[in-house]
């Protein structure tokens, strides 16, 4: 079935914190929102509006009538200006910054031990203070009556959001796009979108791993993903994701590729 690519921007309201890794007691932030943060927000919001309790049914819906990019900060909501791995101490001088936090002990009046820690976080403005944006694609299936574009106004992304962090809003009406990331062509015809490369090309979300694709270059990381079933049991499920290639490794020779569940790429059967 056919597919339509729309070009999303968020303005970024509140500190977005995508858990990665834990470096002494800074907990870090992925520079970008993966497709299954997306997915996640997204089945969260449309769950809520139908007064229903099944996210996993919800879940399911998304990932067959809806595909995700990951989603890049940027100053611009019409494109990327520059790319986390191509300057990592730039990017995070403009658009990283740390939280303090710690627990206290209320019996003895101060911090409890062991508890100080920093999260890490993408800022809403950069430091020199331009309004952050999120940008990347969305991509619908023929058929879907998923009321997404609705709910794109009231998501949360990522952690923390108990404390208000993750907020976002859309900056314009989701536009249908042509282009995809550089490099890249999009085949909308088959059952999933079908990716085309140049050689060279750069990732810009993880690939999962596969022996038939030995000339790549770039980091390779394990992914697991927490999930929601039921609202009384928020991300209880542990959902591992396998190996994968990370954003801004290159595939150095052409492969067709295809946008998966969550946003990841693999390669197309």
């Amino acid at each position: 079935m056919a597919w339509k690519m729309y070009h999303v921007a968020f303005r970024l309201l509140a500190p977005l914190h995508v858990g990665w890794f834990k470096q002494g007691n800074l907990q870090r932030t992925r520079p970008y929102v993966t497709g299954k943060t997306l997915w996640g927000a997204l089945t969260a919001r449309l769950t809520r509006d139908g007064n229903r309790n099944d996210y996993q049914t919800v879940g399911t819906q998304v990932s067959q009538f809806l595909a995700f990019s990951y989603f890049y900060p940027s100053t611009r909501p019409d494109r990327v200006v520059f790319w986390p791995w191509e300057n990592v101490e730039k990017f995070a001088w403009r658009y990283l910054n740390t939280y303090a936090s710690t627990a206290l002990n209320c019996d003895q009046n101060s911090a409890e031990e062991g508890s100080l820690h920093e999260t890490e976080y993408i800022a809403p403005y950069t430091r020199e203070g331009e309004p952050v944006y999120l940008v990347g694609y969305l991509l619908e299936q023929q058929g879907c009556s998923l009321k997404w574009k609705d709910a794109l106004s009231r998501l949360q992304l990522g952690g923390e959001r108990t404390y208000g962090w993750g907020r976002v809003q859309v900056q314009d009406d989701p536009q249908e796009a042509q282009n995809f990331w550089p490099g890249w062509k999009v085949d909308l015809t088959g059952p999933r979108p079908r990716l085309e490369a140049q050689a060279e090309a750069t990732l810009y979300a993880h690939l999962s791993h596969s022996n038939s694709l030995p000339n790549l270059g770039g980091a390779l990381e394990p992914l697991v993903g927490r999930e929601t079933e039921k609202a009384d049991q928020f991300g209880r499920r542990i959902v591992p994701l396998g190996l994968a290639w990370a954003p801004g490794a290159r595939l150095m020779e052409s492969h067709p590729l295809q946008i998966a569940d969550f946003g990841l790429w693999q390669i197309h059967p």
